[in-house]
């Protein structure tokens, strides 16, 4: 594996949660710890993006995203990584792309939390998101019934399935919705409050 890069062996189901993470917070810790447990993933690699191309402003630097991050999130299984920036990709679709082919034999598990699902039909090349990897919806305080009448929902809605756990195995397209206990963390919030010093 190419140096800056985290490491996963064959077989190994991995979660990849994207995001400015600007910054990284508890609600993030908590639907990470909540992925690992209710889908049975191996590792979760916190994927740090250099810019969210549906936001005007720009994030913090990416290097104190990053620190700030892993000060945040300790537990061994998951990785803090500025992957997409190293492979110099900008959209989803072309990370799960390029991961595919760095790591055959990897299953990844897109997730993302249910205010993601609500505009995920906004997202560069959506749809091959969800043909190319499971997707595992994670509720998110305020979100639940406008994400599950989500055009992604609706379009996909035979895909879904009812335990997160069958994503270690089903073949995309296929997703969940998870209910979990609440954290109502939000960056935007933390941000308006001067809580994170760019």
């Amino acid at each position: 594996m190419r140096a800056g890069f985290p490491v996963a062996r064959k077989g190994m189901v991995i979660g990849l949660l994207g995001g400015s993470f600007d910054p990284a917070h508890g609600g993030h810790v908590h639907i990470t710890r909540e992925a690992l447990k209710r889908m049975g993933l191996d590792r979760v690699w916190w994927l740090v993006s250099p810019g969210n191309p549906l936001k005007t402003r720009g994030p913090a630097p990416l290097a104190d995203r990053m620190a700030h991050a892993r000060k945040v999130m300790r537990d061994p299984r998951v990785v803090v990584s500025d992957i997409e920036a190293r492979l110099g990709t900008r959209f989803t679709a072309e990370t799960l792309k390029s991961l595919k082919a760095l790591y055959p034999g990897v299953r990844f598990v897109w997730l993302m939390g249910a205010d993601n699902l609500v505009q995920f039909h906004r997202w560069d090349s959506w749809e091959d998101i969800l043909r190319m990897v499971p997707v595992g919806v994670l509720a998110r305080p305020g979100w639940g019934v406008r994400a599950r009448m989500s055009k992604a929902a609706r379009i996909y809605g035979g895909d879904l399935v009812d335990r997160g756990e069958v994503l270690r195995s089903k073949p995309a397209p296929a997703w969940c919705f998870v209910n979990l206990p609440m954290d109502g963390s939000s960056s935007s919030a933390i941000r308006a409050q001067g809580g994170w010093q760019r």
